[in-house]
């Protein structure tokens, strides 16, 4: 059976390589590895959303399907005084995404935990919930991953997406406007969409 990224064990054979990569003018170093989203390098759409959220400067933020960790470590390097939570159903991303914490001096911010979307999170609430969505998992996934971010937002708690216009940008958007009282699609950049729902006040 055929590995992917969305699997919660991968069986295919190790293949550990080193990554460095320069977000927002700071340099990462990241461990990556066969069977984990974009094993070779920070991909665009990743490191687009990387660049263009607006953190909130305290509180709490969620990195929805972490993998190996590009954006959750990000996270908790630009917004120092958030308390980061990073979950995947990947438990080979999830064991990468803790020593690369640990590599980016940030594993006393970051709280690294299996999940298959937010399930697993109990009643916890955030005020950022940022995901590179599972685009091969199908709409389905894509659509609960939504519907999950949305409840466990706080209010006027942000939701970011990037997503690719020729996999479904538009209706993404379309999903979003029926799960927040406000969505913007803040960015268009090489057929990357940068999508921002917020949640109401109350």
């Amino acid at each position: 059976m055929t590995d992917h990224y969305y699997s919660s064990q991968p069986t295919g054979e190790s293949d550990q390589r080193e990554l460095t990569a320069r977000l927002r003018g700071h340099a990462f170093y990241f461990r990556s590895d066969a069977g984990v989203f974009s094993k070779k390098g920070v991909d665009f759409g990743t490191r687009l959303l990387i660049e263009t959220v607006d953190l909130p400067e305290t509180g709490t933020i969620l990195d929805l399907g972490c993998g190996y960790g590009p954006v959750g470590i990000a996270c908790a390097v630009f917004a120092p005084k958030c308390q980061v939570t990073m979950v995947d159903v990947n438990r080979r991303g999830l064991i990468l995404a803790e020593i690369n914490a640990k590599r980016n001096g940030v594993e006393d911010r970051v709280d690294i935990q299996v999940s298959d979307g937010l399930a697993d999170l109990g009643e916890k609430r955030f005020d950022a919930i940022l995901t590179n969505p599972p685009i091969r998992a199908g709409k389905d996934t894509v659509y609960r991953l939504f519907e999950e971010a949305a409840h466990h937002l706080n209010p006027e708690g942000k939701l970011w997406v990037v997503i690719r216009k020729q996999q479904g940008a538009n209706s993404a958007k379309e999903k979003l406007e029926s799960l927040f009282a406000e969505v913007d699609l803040v960015l268009k950049k090489k057929g990357y969409w940068i999508l921002c729902g917020k949640k109401s006040e109350i």
